[in-house]
């Protein structure tokens, strides 16, 4: 009898229920998207498109810009990964809004769970959601003409996984405080588009001018491509020995752990009025 109430008497261990529950969400969150085929053809049929038709009507001009041995379908396929990443976490986390408005958040908000785990759950999910469909545009790669090799595959995969939790985040902490799906659209699209604009997806850095070039510095994005870029073209062993690769992954790394954790500091605060 003693035994029986000293086992009832004893916490439960944080641990086990942090990621207890945050795996418990993020399963939710893929199972939905395994269920919903029209946003895997949607999110990957339009990075895609976009990409085709940019690469063929903009080479001829890239080339005769000084950029030689180099097509702009080519140049553009690493940003084309982190368009995909982008719109991805977007229509991912736009779940936050319907989970509230079908009574979902609001039972797991009055759940014994951590406020930490809310977050790892849907941002490890829509992350992973991000991360599966950014996986099947990498197939390509080696048709684009990459010499990419396991190595520097597996490190595009890690840059890949980082930068989906950042804009998943990035779209969690948004989506929180919004009330409607065409707004949360609307303040992403404005948010997000021109920091993917301003990032070196579309065009290379040098030659723009000073105050484009400073913007496109202080840009995470701008940083992400950076890493994003360089297994494609160098060697591991190259990648591995340049400063600006490794400054631009400490700007990125510390990016993403601001966001989560004003994601986790966001959903631990109270409303006003509710």
């Amino acid at each position: 009898m003693s035994v029986v109430l000293a086992e009832a008497a004893e916490p439960a261990r944080p641990l086990t229920g942090l990621w207890g529950a945050s795996l418990a969400l993020a399963w939710r969150e893929v199972a939905r998207f395994l269920r919903q085929p029209s946003r895997l053809a949607g999110t990957v049929g339009q990075p895609l498109v976009f990409w085709l038709a940019l690469g063929t009507g903009l080479s001829p001009s890239f080339q005769a810009a000084g950029q030689q041995g180099v097509s702009y379908t080519e140049y553009f396929y690493p940003g084309m990964l982190m368009m995909m990443v982008l719109f991805a976490g977007v229509f991912s986390t736009i779940t936050v809004i319907e989970d509230r408005d079908q009574g979902f958040l609001q039972g797991v908000l009055a759940a014994p769970v951590s406020r930490l785990s809310i977050v790892l759950g849907k941002v490890g999910g829509a992350g992973a959601i991000a991360l599966m469909q950014t996986c099947l545009l990498l197939l390509a790669a080696p048709l684009v003409g990459f010499p990419a090799g396991p190595v520097s595959y597996l490190m595009i995969l890690l840059t890949l996984m980082v930068l989906s939790l950042g804009c998943t985040g990035l779209g969690f902490l948004v989506a929180w405080g919004m009330s409607s799906t065409s707004g949360y659209h609307a303040v992403m699209m404005l948010v997000m588009m021109p920091l993917w604009f301003l990032s070196g997806a579309l065009f290379p850095m040098e030659g723009v001018p000073a105050v484009l070039e400073g913007l496109m510095w202080v840009n995470p994005f701008t940083h992400g491509m950076i890493i994003l870029r360089a297994p494609f073209y160098h060697e591991p062993l190259q990648v591995l020995t340049d400063p600006l690769y490794w400054r631009s992954a400490a700007v990125v790394l510390v990016t993403v752990t601001l966001v989560l954790a004003g994601a986790a500091r966001r959903v631990g605060r109270r409303d006003r009025g509710v």
